[in-house]
């Protein structure tokens, strides 16, 4: 499974946060869907948007959950030195 998250480029993100949120996504997602296909991809764009392929409509919406409890819990993993 593909999926694409792009940040609006008038979100202000400290540095390597881009990274972070990365490899936190990949970790949570392989989680959830343990096949070892998945590749996840975050980078900054016009608008925020989310972007699943390969996984159906209940994929889509998992990975819109953990995506939004990701964004949310930063404080917990997102570490700035």
């Amino acid at each position: 499974m593909r999926v694409e998250v792009t940040v609006a480029k008038t979100t202000s993100l400290p540095a390597g946060a881009i990274e972070a949120l990365t490899q936190e996504l990949s970790k949570r997602i392989d989680k959830q869907f343990p096949d070892g296909t998945n590749t996840i991809s975050v980078r900054y764009a016009g608008a925020n948007n989310l972007t699943v392929m390969g996984g159906g409509k209940e994929a889509k919406d998992l990975i819109s959950e953990i995506l939004q409890e990701t964004w949310e819990s930063a404080d917990d993993w997102f570490i700035t030195d």
